[in-house]
């Protein structure tokens, strides 16, 4: 429970957690879970290592589907970079569909 002193000090959030917890003497996952019932906190977007927002195996196969028009169950067993490449090969050799 917070009491209103503690809100204040909640109301200053400046993407320290950790500098929170030890102000008010709570966790981490205490403070984080009141930001965000008030709003405050938002959850950072993972971010792939080139800074690029993830896309799953399953979707790249998804992609590659709806441009060939077929099923193509089990792809997905395939690498990554290659389901990715080849959506990437056939966005560029292909309209819109």
């Amino acid at each position: 429970m917070y009491n209103e002193a503690e809100v204040k000090i909640l109301l200053t959030y400046n993407d320290n957690v950790d500098e929170l917890a030890l102000m008010l003497g709570k966790s981490k996952r205490s403070i984080i879970g009141k930001l965000s019932r008030m709003g405050i906190y938002k959850k950072k977007e993972y971010l792939t290592k080139a800074g690029l927002n993830p896309v799953s195996k399953q979707e790249l196969v998804d992609r590659i589907a709806a441009r060939l028009g077929i099923d193509l169950t089990g792809l997905e067993k395939a690498p990554k970079q290659t389901l990715a490449r080849l959506s990437e090969v056939l966005g560029e050799a292909l309209p819109e569909s």
